[in-house]
């Protein structure tokens, strides 16, 4: 089972903790971290694109000349797609780009990209983080004695505390619940802050 120290606010080791070896000992899946990844940032498209068709342009009320006799080809509005200000055919509509991946394969990309993070020593246990009220320059100051990357993810118990308004305005650090923990946010992030009880509940939730 992976070891890794635990620390205080001060970046002093006061512990050691085991992680599950299903959740943080697994050897990464590259593909599936991928598709994960590509799935995510798929469901962050507004999609929102459009263009307008024949029925949507402005004019073309009118046949533009009559059918045979003039000696040009027929037409029956200015607005069809061949006409300059005319719709477009088969263009972008508003959709969603949003899609599922199998629950399993959802698991295992975020167990690959805890084991990753166990791999690169990118993981920081704290045994504990509150703050009494939203400090931001306490925020930083413990950031730095733990030594975390610039671009860290502070994973914690609840979600709306503290701790959460203390980082949001640092930039490049994010904090996210035990629950809310997704692929792309761990392997966007150099740093992994996670506290003790928040391992518990990941550990709790993935096994």
């Amino acid at each position: 089972m992976p070891k890794v120290p635990v620390l205080n606010v001060e970046g002093q080791q006061v512990g050691e903790i085991e992680l599950a070896e299903s959740i943080f000992g697994i050897e990464p899946n590259k593909h599936v971290l991928h598709e994960a990844v590509v799935m995510q940032l798929a469901s962050r498209r507004r999609g929102t694109h459009d263009v307008k068709n024949r029925s949507e342009v402005r004019g073309g009320g009118r046949k533009p000349w009559r059918q045979k006799g003039t000696g040009r080809a027929r037409q029956g509005s200015i607005r069809a797609p061949q006409w300059v200000g005319g719709g477009t055919v088969f263009g972008p509509t508003p959709r969603s780009y949003a899609y599922k991946l199998p629950k399993k394969v959802r698991r295992l990309a975020i167990k690959s990209a805890l084991a990753a993070k166990v791999n690169e020593n990118a993981i920081i246990v704290l045994d504990a983080l509150n703050f009494e009220a939203p400090k931001t320059k306490e925020m930083v100051r413990v950031l730095m004695n733990v030594k975390a990357a610039n671009k860290a993810l502070i994973v914690g118990l609840d979600k709306g505390g503290n701790v959460e308004l203390s980082a949001r305005n640092i930039p490049g650090v994010k904090y996210v619940s035990a629950t809310g923990i997704n692929v792309y946010d761990l392997l966007n992030h150099g740093s992994l802050v996670i506290t003790r009880d928040a391992v518990a509940k990941v550990e709790e939730v993935f096994a």
